[in-house]
């Protein structure tokens, strides 16, 4: 059974609405575990996408068989492991997809983050949004987050204050509507882009990092 989430819609009618947890892995042995545990504390509709693992993943995600897996036999791109888990997800009869990375730099306590604010605008994509100016944060991270921010600004006339965090909440019938061709990270600036260009609401949603 899908997850679902009840909240209040604008006219103060409930609001339900199904999603899963997309957690695309390429040998994060030491965080993966972990973000897979915390995640079920939300929800049991989780598509792992293995891309190519060379460590011990698999033994790890051997632990969790409840598990929706999706295994490549070789690294193919973060763009790929995203494409086969939304396609699963959408087999699956989701109407939002979350991802979250699995190299432990996102905190899962914050997916109800997204389920609130999806609750306020649905069929919107929302991107969360890392404090960039945090000390611990590598200066050409800042930048080049700044950089695909105006780059994204350019191309869509949309001001975003974070458009590369890989902690989002995809509106999955938008996404069957799309035709994808990039396959590594770049992916997740094409995607919000083409979103942006079919007209789909894109905002951020505050995260911790």
């Amino acid at each position: 059974m899908n997850s679902s989430f009840k909240a209040l819609d604008d006219m103060g009618e409930d609001y339900k609405f199904s999603f899963c947890v997309i957690i695309p892995t390429y040998n994060n042995q030491k965080t993966l575990e972990r973000v897979i545990t915390k995640t079920l504390s939300f929800t049991n509709d989780i598509i792992i996408v293995n891309d190519g693992c060379t460590d011990d993943s698999v033994k790890i995600l051997e632990k969790f068989p409840q598990l929706t897996q999706i295994h490549f036999h070789k690294n193919k791109g973060k763009g790929e492991a995203l494409k086969a888990g939304f396609s699963q997800a959408i087999l699956d009869d989701f109407q939002y997809a979350i991802t979250i990375d699995s190299d432990g730099q996102h905190y899962p306590e914050d997916i109800p983050i997204f389920l609130e604010a999806i609750a306020e605008n649905p069929n919107s994509l929302l991107i969360g949004s890392r404090n960039m100016t945090h000390e611990t944060v590598p200066k050409n991270s800042s930048f080049g987050n700044k950089f695909s921010n105006f780059w994204f600004w350019f191309e869509t006339g949309i001001r975003l204050s974070d458009t590369q965090s890989g902690f989002r909440l995809y509106p999955l019938k938008a996404i069957k509507s799309i035709q994808l061709i990039t396959t590594k990270f770049e992916f997740e600036i094409e995607i919000i882009v083409r979103l942006a260009w079919r007209g789909t609401h894109i905002e951020n949603v505050p995260i911790r990092v």
